[in-house]
């Protein structure tokens, strides 16, 4: 049972990915992430797979997470952005839909560390 709702999930996801390709194409726009993964792959910039494992870290993430998810009025961009915590400081990752959106994350996450000094918005609006 297990390996069907595997499979299936992974035709859907397929599936998925292949219309958005489409749709992005039809409109005449060619996805291109290399910015952002340049950015992304350099040495000194903070990537997920790097969150601190000690229980502050973990909580100011879990705490933020928590938020941005409560709000349904944003969007599926907006509760997908990174949440990264090292050493206390937060770096947010990831496209939103809007100014607001931006906005609104990084209230959420200012309002969970104390201080904006402690918040680094790496943000894109993507309408």
């Amino acid at each position: 049972m297990r390996v069907c709702q595997r499979a299936l999930v992974g035709i859907i996801v397929s599936a998925v990915a292949t219309i958005g390709y489409a749709q992005t194409a039809k409109e005449g726009v060619k996805p291109d992430n290399t910015s952002v993964n340049k950015r992304d792959g350099a040495v000194a910039e903070p990537t997920a797979d790097q969150q601190k494992e000690n229980r502050a870290d973990l909580d100011l993430t879990k705490k933020i997470r928590s938020s941005i998810i409560e709000d349904k009025s944003l969007s599926t961009y907006a509760h997908n952005v990174k949440v990264i915590s090292q050493h206390g400081k937060v770096t947010l990752k990831g496209p939103v839909r809007s100014e607001d959106e931006r906005k609104s994350i990084m209230a959420k996450a200012i309002s969970v560390t104390g201080s904006a000094d402690r918040v680094l918005d790496e943000m894109s609006v993507k309408p």
